[in-house]
């Protein structure tokens, strides 16, 4: 299979799972998307998969709330995963969501990549650093996605690269490149589903 024909079938919602003990047995591939909340993150992968409702989007931080998870053509799942950080939600909810996902990076066999979204407006913060330090000490390879790079100039959005490509030595588990995107004019998406499609290979 080429990738522009893998591109082609768009993938199928299976379910979303407000706990990682009811996610249904699998041993397809995965690839996760996570970031801080609003950082874009469903609109990406909607992009990403040329399909615009796959992945709910919405302007109020912290509405996914599950774990969602997508199957290209039984050779991938796609797993949207609730953004940490700020949340209008309770703080036991909040917990919840914070916990299910850390136990689902740390355990998850078949899961071969997650995407951390990082907004080029706010750059790279501690609770992005802790996510890192945390996938690192998991052995889960993480690649860094800066995200809404048409509302910067471009020296702007190459400064928050280059504040993050300067701490891949320090991060075991970071995949080495950086990918600068925007979901609304297209910058970056080749990119990433070029990593896509080398994963499922």
């Amino acid at each position: 299979m080429k990738l522009k024909d893998f591109y082609k079938v768009k993938p199928i919602f299976v379910g979303s799972y407000p706990s990682v003990n009811q996610i249904p047995s699998s041993f397809q591939k995965e690839i996760a998307f996570i970031g801080r909340s609003n950082v874009g993150k469903s609109s990406l992968i909607n992009a990403i998969f040329s399909t615009p409702n796959l992945a709910k989007t919405s302007s109020t931080p912290g509405r996914t709330q599950t774990l969602n998870f997508f199957n290209d053509q039984d050779l991938l799942m796609i797993v949207d995963l609730p953004g940490y950080g700020f949340a209008k939600a309770p703080k036991d909810v909040v917990k919840t969501w914070r916990d299910n996902v850390n136990t689902y990076l740390k355990g998850r066999a078949q899961l071969r990549r997650v995407f951390l979204l990082i907004d080029v407006r706010q750059g790279i913060k501690q609770v992005d650093i802790d996510m890192m330090n945390m996938l690192d000490s998991s052995a889960v390879n993480y690649q860094v996605i800066i995200t809404k790079c048409d509302k910067v100039s471009t020296s702007f959005m190459q400064k928050t690269k280059d504040d993050i490509d300067g701490i891949y030595k320090n991060h075991p588990a970071m995949h080495p490149i950086t990918i600068l995107t925007s979901s609304e004019n297209g910058t970056g998406l080749d990119e990433i589903r070029g990593e896509i499609f080398d994963i499922i290979k």
